[in-house]
């Protein structure tokens, strides 16, 4: 069955910005919100960008009540997370999808709004959009062609992504659901009660700021809990900011994850712009894509 796709934004349509997890500072996003004027768009800003609790953008009870009167806001047609980090998990099984359901809306995030990704995919069938955050406008970075592509499938633009060829990669053509995120984040939700459902689906993922022996423990997370035994196809992104113990672990990190998929026969496709970095394309989770992995390039394309 075909996920919902919320309404695509028109000039005049309002886009609401929230933090639901980490603390971002207010300056950080400023160059965001004259940015998605300068796109025609009136921005609506949530009590929890600017405001901080500890490492949190809020208490919990804050950041609940500031997601939820944008999902419940019938004039909003986006909500822009302001930034990830942690702390939606604690947060999602209070939520209210009611209204969102009634009226669909395109949820803007990743990192820790994989969380909101995965819950709304499972239970609402409801596309949703992962894409550059605020912090991604800043130094002239509203500029480049992948905060640009979060512009585009706002609007209902299809658009067709490419990327060099990896030797890792192993090549076939797939077609079907895209879904996916942050790795830490999948591995979290296995068991819960926002877990993906990843079969013949083509899932991606990323991750940052990782022990090399966390990313090998996350895949037998992946591998253990059956999450990669029946994919489409396989997307590797970025995998950035990488740590290694005193001892050295000896192996890097797409070594570390190309092992764990000798026994699969699907596509998989390493270093596509997607990620905590600059080349950070815009991906509607729960839309039909295919993608082709040829000695040559990797092509992503809506169908």
């Amino acid at each position: 069955m075909m996920n919902t796709i919320p309404p695509y934004l028109q000039q005049g349509d309002t886009i609401g910005i929230v933090c639901p997890s980490g603390y971002l500072p207010y300056n950080n996003a400023e160059t965001c919100i004259a940015t998605l004027k300068q796109w025609g768009f009136k921005v609506k800003v949530g009590k929890t960008l600017g405001n901080q609790f500890n490492y949190f953008s809020g208490t919990d009870e804050e950041r609940l009540a500031d997601l939820q009167s944008m999902l419940d806001d019938k004039t909003l047609k986006a909500i822009l997370c302001g930034r990830g980090g942690y702390g939606l998990s604690r947060i999602i099984d209070s939520m209210n999808f009611e209204s969102f359901i009634q009226y669909p809306k395109w949820i803007i995030g990743f990192s820790d709004i994989t969380i909101l990704h995965a819950h709304i995919n499972k239970h609402f069938g409801i596309a949703t959009m992962h894409a550059p955050m605020a912090a991604a406008f800043n130094d002239r970075g509203f500029e480049n062609e992948y905060v640009q592509s979060l512009k585009q499938v706002l609007v209902g633009e299809e658009i067709s992504y490419s990327c060099a060829a990896h030797p890792l990669n192993k090549t076939g053509n797939a077609q079907g659901e895209l879904i996916g995120g942050n790795l830490t984040i999948i591995a979290h939700l296995i068991g819960s009660n926002s877990g993906y459902d990843t079969t013949r689906k083509i899932l991606f993922m990323e991750d940052i700021g990782e022990y090399l022996y966390n990313i090998d423990r996350l895949f037998i997370q992946l591998k253990r809990s059956g999450l990669l035994h029946n994919l489409a196809a396989l997307v590797i992104g970025g995998f950035t900011d990488m740590k290694d113990t005193i001892i050295p672990y000896g192996s890097d990190v797409y070594s570390i994850i190309h092992e764990h998929l000798s026994s699969y026969d699907y596509p998989v496709c390493f270093g596509f712009p997607v990620g905590h970095q600059t080349n950070n394309y815009a991906l509607k989770v729960g839309g039909v894509y295919q993608l082709s992995v040829t000695d040559n390039e990797v092509v992503l394309k809506e169908r």
